[in-house]
């Protein structure tokens, strides 16, 4: 008994140790030192967003464990400067206004190289530093929906891609989306992050038959049914519509008239529920061009050419 209450007081002490760790992070490029001096040996520089724990503090500097590229970890000095903590005044907007202008800087054609991924981590420090903000949810879901991009974009360039089945290819990481998911449930971010994982269950090429396009149409629809106030409503619907518009060529090169057919009435249907859905953005004005086309009977799969 005596034994099995020390390690339970050992592992009280360990969790009491962790939860007085102060941890920051920057929202500027800082030097890091040896020593607490400028002119002492400089070991690296530490990216915006990337997190430190402080160790112990002098004058104006803290003696830092910052955690580098590829998680390498070292120790050394900086200046108690642009360091951002969890009981810094106001410090999930500076996190959430940093965030937002290297986001910008990645949307620029020569905008600072890396800005991507500073804005990514800085908005999930945001996110975790201040869970109760008003900021967290949309702090989460923008620094998921950026690692998304980025991954998808090399998902993307591989050859895997372009296959039918979706289990050939490497899948997006759906880690953050299933975050913001479980940490901010019912709100408008999880609606987007749900929304997000749907490219997994894409196919690649369609291959001009109609299994891909059915169930890809099934998805959206079964997605706008479950998330009835998503921003991406309109979009989910307009992509049920466009896909049962494909299959209404498709249908025909399968000899299936009656299913080529009833894919005219879903299409037209979902294209209508779209443009009333869409107040404002180009969903509506896409799905009104995509019903005038039905109505029209042009192709919107293949060459279009009568």
């Amino acid at each position: 008994m005596r034994l099995k209450s020390i390690v339970v007081a050992a592992m009280l002490l360990c969790f009491s140790a962790w939860a007085d760790v102060v941890r920051g992070t920057t929202i500027r490029v800082a030097p890091i030192y040896l020593s607490p001096d400028s002119s002492s040996n400089k070991l690296a520089e530490i990216d915006r967003g990337r997190e430190v724990v402080v160790l112990e503090t002098s004058r104006n500097w803290i003696h830092v464990e910052a955690t580098l590229e590829e998680d390498k970890i070292i120790t050394g000095w900086m200046l108690d400067k642009g360091v951002v903590r969890a009981s810094t005044p106001n410090g999930d907007k500076i996190l959430f206004g940093e965030a937002v202008q290297s986001e910008d800087q990645a949307s620029q054609r020569h905008g600072r190289r890396g800005a991507a991924q500073d804005a990514m981590r800085l908005y999930y420090r945001a996110a975790e530093y201040f869970p109760n903000s008003p900021l967290a949810g949309e702090a989460m879901y923008r620094s998921a929906d950026i690692r998304w991009q980025i991954d998808k974009a090399d998902v993307m360039t591989r050859p895997s891609a372009k296959e039918n089945d979706t289990w050939i290819r490497p899948f997006v990481d759906e880690d953050l989306m299933k975050q913001v998911m479980k940490k901010f449930p019912g709100t408008k971010w999880a609606d987007l992050a749900a929304f997000h994982l749907i490219d997994n269950k894409l196919c690649g090429d369609w291959q001009a038959a109609s299994k891909c396009p059915e169930k890809e149409a099934d998805i959206y629809e079964k997605y706008a049914s479950e998330h009835p106030q998503s921003p991406a409503l309109a979009e989910a619907l307009y992509d049920a519509a466009w896909r049962r518009s494909v299959l209404i060529e498709i249908y025909k090169t399968e000899d299936q008239a009656k299913k080529s057919e009833e894919s005219r009435g879903k299409a037209m249907a979902l294209a209508q529920k779209a443009a009333a859905q869409a107040t404002q953005g180009d969903w509506g004005t896409r799905a009104q061009l995509l019903l005038f086309m039905i109505e029209q009977n042009i192709p919107t799969f293949g060459n279009g050419v009568d």
